[in-house]
């Protein structure tokens, strides 16, 4: 079988009004997220796919996120074979925080990554 690249991006190429799609735990985005994201974590993310969906209706492009880029490696692919226009955010959380792009915790006040 031929796979095709998993289509990926780097934190720098996030707009600012971007659909940031969290796939981490509950405690990770406690403690810190991208600001205005769409948390779904992988555990669930089958139960929760009908968010997701709902969130790329109109054809927004999902910029999917963990901590390093593990697990929203594993969900772009899958969001990928759904027809759905996704891609991996390169370095995660890890490399979104060290970019200085913001991070907040789930009160709104600056967060961390976890």
């Amino acid at each position: 079988m031929n796979f095709a690249p998993l289509p990926s991006v780097d934190v720098a190429s996030v707009p600012a009004d971007a659909l940031v799609l969290d796939v981490r735990e509950d405690d990770e985005w406690t403690a810190g997220h991208a600001e205005g994201a769409l948390h779904v974590p992988m555990s669930g993310f089958v139960a929760r796919f009908g968010e997701v969906t709902e969130a790329v209706a109109d054809g927004r492009r999902a910029y999917v996120m963990c901590r390093v880029g593990g697990r929203s490696a594993q969900v772009t692919q899958y969001l990928v074979q759904q027809g759905i226009d996704a891609v991996n955010v390169d370095g995660g959380m890890i490399a979104w925080d060290a970019a200085g792009r913001p991070v907040v915790s789930e009160s709104g006040t600056p967060g961390f990554v976890a």
